[in-house]
């Protein structure tokens, strides 16, 4: 189980003298027509949980609806596909940016189109970074698993039970039913720290550590609750977190802004925007600087 101890000591550091670049910078990747605001809320919950800069990637055709956003993050238009959506040629395109991220977050408002699988496939083929890998990005590589080279750099993959399913080429009930199981081997077939969301969302590494995680509540099954995640592990990375501690700290950081957020304003009307909104809370809560503890009722997370 993870406790607020663990969590609390590995929270970064933040020095009176420093400066933006020292908390690194994360570059979001994503978005399609339809879904401009997955990239964005990311995005801002990077920014929120301490990463100092953070750049947005996403295809020109959401350009303006995703810049209008977000007056915080730097967002860069890409050569579109037809489908709306990223493609290999927007990855092309990409060179600049890349150059500058220390962290990559890939799959908020991906899409599943052909293009857009071609451009995760060249994506992931240049990434020299740790990713944090959600969404539709994961869907992609449940349809085409060799998009995930064989060799790749440190990488957290965040799917849902559903997402969860078609990677490991199951369904749902038994992902459900076998939760801790199904995390350890998903960790070990990619690779990769792997975060089963879900009510007590369970976090493995390929090692065969197994974490659970204690906060969150039902109001955080909500669309946009895991771009929400995938910003906040992202964030954490950038700040020198390995990929096993932002996930863990990540997990236990929106689960504790979800119950902030749930005893303002209820669980019934929570959205996402609210557990951006008490990022920070949790954040100076864990640091000792203000009381706060898991809500009771967890029978959900998003």
């Amino acid at each position: 189980m993870i406790t607020r101890e663990q969590v609390r000591e590995w929270l970064p550091v933040r020095p009176p003298d420093a400066h933006k670049g020292r908390f690194g910078h994360v570059l979001v990747v994503g978005g399609s027509v339809g879904l401009a605001g997955a990239p964005m809320m990311a995005a801002e919950a990077a920014l929120r949980v301490g990463a100092g800069l953070c750049s947005v990637a996403v295809p020109q055709g959401i350009y303006a609806a995703a810049a209008s956003t977000l007056r915080e993050a730097m967002v860069h238009p890409l050569p579109d596909a037809p489908e709306g959506c990223l493609s290999a040629e927007s990855i092309g395109a990409m060179t600049p940016l890349l150059q500058r991220a220390n962290v990559l977050a890939i799959g908020p408002g991906w899409s599943t189109h052909p293009p857009a699988r071609e451009g995760l496939r060249k994506l992931l083929a240049v990434a020299r970074v740790p990713c944090v890998i959600d969404a539709d990005a994961l869907n992609c590589i449940a349809l085409e698993p060799d998009l995930l080279p064989a060799e790749h750099p440190p990488m957290v993959l965040t799917p849902h039970p559903g997402e969860m399913a078609r990677l490991m080429n199951t369904d749902t009930a038994t992902v459900q039913s076998n939760r801790l199981e199904m995390a350890r081997q998903a960790a070990q077939r990619f690779g990769a720290v792997v975060v089963l969301k879900g009510a007590r969302t369970v976090i493995a590494t390929p090692e065969g550590r197994i974490w659970v995680n204690p906060t969150g509540n039902a109001g955080m099954a909500t669309g946009g609750s895991g771009d929400v995640l995938t910003g906040a592990v992202a964030g954490l990375l950038a700040q020198g977190l390995d990929v096993e501690q932002s996930a863990v700290a990540g997990v236990y950081i929106h689960g504790l802004a979800g119950d902030l957020a749930a005893q303002e304003v209820g669980t019934a009307g929570l959205i996402a925007g609210d557990i951006i909104r008490c990022l920070p809370e949790a954040i100076k809560a864990l640091e000792g600087e203000a009381p706060a503890e898991p809500l009771k009722d967890r029978r959900t997370e998003a």
